[in-house]
């Protein structure tokens, strides 16, 4: 990891979430993506980007519609707003990043070449290519806070079950381990952490059935047909405070539940399905020092703050 992160003098640190940018040729529509981000990082000047997932397409296209042939060159050009800033960033991979044409490892090599990323390999005895975590250090010079991240895959690995990847056991394994040591390193005192992944968890759909959520479900929550515990270890752990998710282009609402917020991000991506009147964006997320909590809001392409969402309560 090239890049420390830091709380700022004001003990504030914020990130932008990017997600589902489905950049594919470099076309007009891509163009237009650019200018959303380029718009969002210059008016919010956050201290990282997160890209969750779908950051390129490489999945099965309608004929004569634009195709992602030079998926390498394609990354590069999705992460250009936030590398050309010289803001540090990290990326998690979504089910299209490397459906076809690529692996997960030839993407994360090209990942790791970026001058400023945080984006890490991960363990290799560990499911997937992409699980890491990163520390943000406070005035101290001691970590203060925790992020991870997950590879939440792409389909089923098995032939009888249908529908997307779950986080696996190792994976599980892997969090609660690293938490354990965030845990002793720190004293014994549990440091807030968020986390990132691509595709919801089953406890997206359980937090919109069955608590008070802000924003809007314009589909279904397209997780896992299996639950692999992730989100309870996370409960049992304490330390994760809020997960960040994409995958669901016309979701983009939060929810708290068993003390952690789940939120999904807001689409950022032209080149792909959106909803008409539901304009593409950015959402914002801001920790501050020594506190279990964080501010979120949502940065829109014509630069609209939107810091309150409709309520939602279960059965409406």
């Amino acid at each position: 990891m090239q890049h420390q992160l830091f709380f700022r003098e004001d003990q504030t640190f914020t990130i932008t979430q990017f997600t589902d940018l489905h950049w594919k040729d470099g076309g007009a529509l891509d163009q237009q993506t650019r200018k959303l981000m380029e718009g969002v990082l210059d008016a919010e000047q956050p201290d990282l980007v997160v890209f969750t997932g779908d950051v390129i397409y490489t999945g099965y296209v309608t004929p004569g519609e634009p195709v992602c042939e030079q998926p390498l060159e394609a990354f590069r050009e999705a992460i250009h707003a936030a590398e050309t800033r010289g803001i540090p960033w990290a990326v998690v991979f979504g089910n299209h990043d490397t459906e076809t044409i690529i692996t997960r490892e030839d993407l994360m090599r090209t990942v790791l070449k970026q001058p400023h990323t945080v984006t890490q390999r991960g363990p290799l005895d560990v499911h997937g290519v992409g699980n890491y975590t990163v520390s943000i250090q406070g005035a101290d010079g001691k970590a203060a806070a925790a992020l991870y991240f997950f590879d939440s895959g792409n389909q089923s690995p098995v032939p009888h079950i249908q529908g997307y990847d779950w986080i696996r056991s190792s994976q599980v394994s892997w969090y609660v381990e690293t938490s354990s040591k965030l845990h002793t390193e720190n004293n014994g005192q549990t440091m807030p952490a968020l986390a990132f992944f691509h595709i919801p968890l089953p406890e997206y759909k359980q937090v919109w059935d069955t608590e008070t959520c802000y924003g809007h479900k314009h589909e279904n929550v397209c997780c896992a047909p299996v639950n692999s515990g992730l989100f309870a270890a996370m409960v049992e752990m304490g330390d994760v405070i809020g997960t960040f998710c994409g995958h669901d282009h016309v979701n983009d609402y939060r929810g708290n539940l068993h003390g952690i917020e789940l939120c999904y991000g807001r689409a950022t991506g032209y080149n792909t399905y959106g909803k008409e009147g539901f304009p593409r964006g950015a959402r914002m997320i801001r920790l501050r020092q020594g506190e279990r909590h964080f501010e979120t809001w949502l940065r829109l392409a014509d630069g609209t703050v939107v810091s309150e969402q409709p309520e939602h309560t279960p059965g409406d």
